[in-house]
């Protein structure tokens, strides 16, 4: 009998993507061992992981020597790599794709971070990425920023697969599924078959704690009535969060909207658990997979959590668990002034601005690195 807590999370629904990718990774095997050892089913990739695989190591210099000699530019150098690890990534990931008939095995490639608030470049982007990678079992990742949420709609009911990513407030998330079903609709009206379009919802969870306990931890120290209040409060704004969540999933999946979207073979939109690796050391490294597993859901680890859990996971459902305790922590929250809403919206501008950082940063590399293969072809 598999002793490994990895695999045991298949038998209560819930599958395990990776939150990294490296060329490294694809070449010396590390990523199959994973997906034929602890049942990996799906990969993320965004612009930090690509900026920590591209620019802090000698992996990808080759490759940038010969575009750079070839004359290309740093953008269709970016491009090239990227979705070159895409494709290597997705046709590993291509077995469990087809072995599930289309329900997992994905794979995805976020759109320019300096499109998040654009709506239009998004949408173009997308569906040029969504070309290029040229395989059934990639999403494209779209912010779920305001102005994501239009681009989301249309791609859906485009038919192209879309990973939501920088979820952090409920009332976005309710936006994105809207948009998902009014997406699938589209679809469905123009006489498309909506058993192959697949999309998930990612709920961003530890930054979540990272900002709001130490707000929760001056309260407590102060006297009076909210002291007491916030006791107890810390480290779970982010599992309640998700746990409410998912009622609103179950809640919104199970209406009739989606159940005669369901009946033309539309799948749901899973939501996916990300930045799951704990930053605060006084709580369990694998906090954010333990207490949310759950029917029809993703987690997605780095490296370091995959094998903590294979370590020392207790694969149980536990995502139904404590639902009115979930309330009552967001109640609490309100009742000690923070403002949930206009916090997760902080943290969405935050991410986005992580993101373009990491982007800057790898297009400086990029640069530096193109730069001099050009100046020692001149000097040789």
């Amino acid at each position: 009998m598999n002793t490994n807590p990895l695999i045991g999370l298949e038998a209560f629904g819930q599958s395990i993507w990776l939150d990294f990718l490296s060329r490294k990774a694809l070449d010396n095997g590390d990523i199959k061992n994973l997906i034929d050892q602890d049942g990996v089913s799906g990969l993320t990739s965004n612009p930090s992981i690509f900026e920590k695989a591209i620019a802090g190591s000698p992996d990808y210099d080759d490759a940038i020597q010969v575009m750079a000699r070839e004359g290309k530019s740093i953008e269709k150098i970016y491009e090239a790599l990227t979705i070159e690890d895409i494709q290597r990534a997705a046709d590993l990931f291509r077995p469990t794709y087809d072995r599930l008939d289309g329900a997992d095995g994905f794979v995805s490639l976020e759109v320019s971070p300096k499109l998040a608030h654009d709506t239009n470049g998004t949408i173009a982007e997308a569906r040029h990425l969504w070309a290029a990678v040229n395989r059934p079992n990639v999403m494209i990742k779209v912010p779920g920023t305001r102005e994501g949420i239009p681009a989301i709609q249309q791609l859906i009911g485009e038919g192209i697969n879309i990973n939501i990513t920088l979820l952090f407030g409920l009332p976005r998330y309710r936006e994105v599924v809207d948009a998902y079903l009014t997406g699938l609709e589209t679809l469905a009206a123009h006489g498309q078959p909506l058993n192959r379009i697949a999309s998930v919802a990612s709920f961003f969870l530890s930054r979540i704690d990272v900002l709001i306990d130490p707000m929760l931890e001056k309260l407590r120290l102060a006297d009076g009535a909210v002291a007491d209040i916030v006791a107890g409060l810390h480290g779970k704004s982010a599992i309640s969060s998700a746990k409410i969540a998912y009622q609103i999933y179950q809640e919104s999946f199970g209406a009739a909207r989606f159940q005669k979207l369901a009946r033309a073979g539309a799948h749901t939109q899973r939501l996916l658990w990300a930045s799951t690796s704990t930053k605060n050391p006084d709580y369990s490294d694998v906090m954010y997979v333990e207490a949310l597993i759950g029917r029809e859901t993703i987690d997605t680890v780095p490296l370091e959590t995959v094998a903590a859990y294979r370590d020392h996971g207790n694969p149980a459902a536990r995502l139904e668990d404590g639902i009115q305790e979930a309330y009552r922590v967001l109640e609490g929250l309100r009742q000690a002034g923070l403002d949930l809403d206009a916090l997760t919206q902080q943290l969405e501008d935050e991410g986005v601005a992580k993101f373009n950082q990491a982007f800057d940063q790898l297009t400086t590399a990029l640069r530096d690195k193109r730069n001099a293969t050009v100046q020692k072809s001149v000097t040789s």
